[in-house]
């Protein structure tokens, strides 16, 4: 796995090396004090790829859990350092920032040091916080009552989100009293052994209303044979490009795009009589779910990047990266995740989850 991600990771090096460089120069400290530094920061960047090795589920679940997590923030961090510093080299090439400022200097040290403490600190309370996005949805006079759908999609369950988070999730999901649950892809985040080891299972045979999803990339990365094993432990009715019709609406789950072999939407026996929910992981191609009548599609997979300027970047690459769109007949919602993947920071994205009051 390590050699197919080799492109990334020599770039990630470059910029280790371009911030590393730079952090060396700032600092007014002596040279055993930045060599400390800069072993603390090899040894956490190392860590992100931990989790590509066999390694990981050797290592006892708290600390393959740590590991997981300061890997994953160190690149955040990284990101951000090297914007912070592109910035500053940019500054002395147009003479507004003096030399001074990018060597052995105490204020700029200072500076970066409080401006990245900031930013991370209120990044991970950001990302905690699961905002509540509510929504209306119009039947038709096709239902015979109104009813409250919760949805959610990229919970990423594993080394980062443990089961005292699900635990938490799953209480705002029955806060809601919903008459159903619909949850668009990527439950699992790579790894099925903190799951098992942590019976993350038990959590959500606690959410009081039917749970309905499709499978994500996500699933298929950690083992599509063994995600349907979890969803049929956990209680959660799991839609392979088939369908399931209650309470006058019709659910049609999608297989992921990762099987290039999931049947395509115009081959499903569609009811239109009925109120008809897509959950489709990825929001490619919305326009399928127009041209075949569906009333409401939930996607998820984006994240909206989860950190600026990322975000800039997806919606860059879909019609509709994040929240509410139409297209005809039909309504959208692109969730931004209830979880994450990677580290647990959200900036200028948020971590949500859906109440559809069906009409």
């Amino acid at each position: 796995m390590l050699l197919r991600f080799l492109p990334i990771i020599l770039i990630l090096v470059e910029l280790l090396v371009y911030v590393g460089w730079h952090v060396w120069a700032v600092l007014p400290l002596p040279h055993w004090a930045k060599w400390t530094l800069v072993g603390v920061g090899l040894v956490c960047f190392a860590l992100e790829f931990v989790g590509f090795t066999p390694l990981m589920n050797r290592l006892p679940l708290g600390l393959a859990s740590s590991a997981y997590n300061i890997g994953n923030k160190t690149l955040i961090i990284l990101f951000y350092l090297t914007m912070a510093f592109l910035l500053l080299d940019l500054g002395r090439l147009v003479h507004l920032v003096p030399r001074t400022m990018l060597h052995d200097s105490l204020p700029t040290s200072i500076g970066m040091t409080m401006l990245m403490t900031v930013i991370f600190v209120c990044a991970g309370i950001h990302y905690r916080h699961k905002e509540r996005v509510a929504i209306d949805l119009d039947s038709g006079g096709r239902i015979e009552k109104p009813l409250t759908l919760v949805m959610a999609s990229d919970l990423h369950i594993g080394y980062h989100n443990r089961r005292s988070d699900l635990a938490k999730w799953v209480d705002l999901i029955n806060a809601e009293k919903p008459d159903m649950v619909l949850i668009a892809g990527d439950i699992i985040d790579y790894s099925f052994r903190p799951v098992i080891e942590e019976n993350m299972a038990a959590e959500f045979r606690r959410i009081e209303a039917p749970v309905y999803a499709c499978l994500g990339n996500h699933e298929y990365i950690a083992g599509e044979p063994d995600a349907e094993k979890f969803y049929r432990e956990a209680g959660i009715n799991l839609l392979i490009d088939s369908s399931v019709t209650t309470n006058g609406i019709t659910i049609i789950g999608r297989d992921d795009r990762s099987n290039k072999r999931r049947k395509m939407l115009k081959d499903f026996n569609i009811d239109n009589s009925t109120f008809t929910i897509l959950l489709d992981h990825q929001p490619y191609h919305l326009e399928e779910a127009e041209q075949n009548g569906i009333d409401f599609q939930l996607s998820g997979h984006t994240h909206r990047g989860q950190v600026w300027p990322l975000s800039w970047v997806t919606d860059a690459l879909y019609e509709c990266s994040w929240g509410s769109h139409h297209r005809g007949a039909t309504q959208y919602y692109v969730s931004s995740g209830m979880g994450i993947w990677g580290a647990k920071f959200r900036i200028g994205t948020q971590s949500e989850y859906v109440v559809a009051k069906l009409k």
